[in-house]
């Protein structure tokens, strides 16, 4: 691959940002069409944020372990993600960064949970649509993240975490400050402060 090949494409921060905050327009609409709210649980609440925030610690743990553990998965999940998705955000600042993953989290979140995992969970009787929302949205989430099969099912079981988050919590706040720290603390490192050769083979 030359260098022409590597370079990210312009203002690709500014495109980032765009998709992520599309995916909260994008809640908006679906949730219009079928008569859902998808910031209907979500109220500011300083505990919120910190639930939201003290849930980042096991994400974070299960980081570390992918990082460090020699299992062929997870050395193919950063070779993936060295080779085709890091070069694209090697040149946003912290402040590109955070404000992508703060807008991940509030679009991811109101689009998984709050319309697939709420909408299933109202459509149908409880106590099952609860937990039958929560595996969809679960499964769905890891399945737009599949760029290796380990990192689906990974995505997957995080999307079963946050959505379980939510669901104690009763507040989408929770979820969403969990899903944008982590997502802003996991770039922040693999982008500005990991050697790719230090940990992939």
């Amino acid at each position: 691959m030359d260098d022409a090949e590597q370079q990210p494409p312009r203002n690709f921060a500014l495109m980032a940002a765009a998709f992520e905050g599309g995916l909260a327009v994008l809640a908006v609409g679906l949730g219009w069409l079928l008569g859902l709210k998808p910031l209907e649980s979500f109220h500011w609440d300083m505990s919120a944020v910190g639930m939201g925030v003290t849930a980042t610690l096991p994400l974070l743990l299960i980081f570390w372990l992918c990082l460090k553990a020699p299992l062929r998965p997870f050395r193919q999940i950063l070779r993936v993600l060295d080779e085709s998705v890091l070069p694209l955000f090697r040149q946003c600042s912290m402040l590109e960064l955070l404000i992508i993953s703060t807008l991940a989290g509030l679009g991811e979140e109101m689009l998984f949970r709050g319309i697939v995992q709420g909408g299933i969970a109202d459509w149908l009787a409880r106590p099952a649509g609860i937990w039958i929302g929560l595996a969809a949205a679960a499964i769905l989430f890891g399945a737009v993240h599949a760029i290796t099969p380990a990192y689906a099912i990974l995505a997957g079981l995080i999307g079963l975490y946050l959505g379980g988050l939510w669901i104690l919590t009763g507040n989408l706040l929770a979820p969403i400050s969990t899903h944008a720290v982590y997502d802003f603390l996991a770039l922040a490192y693999l982008i500005k402060m990991r050697k790719p050769d230090t940990d992939s083979p």
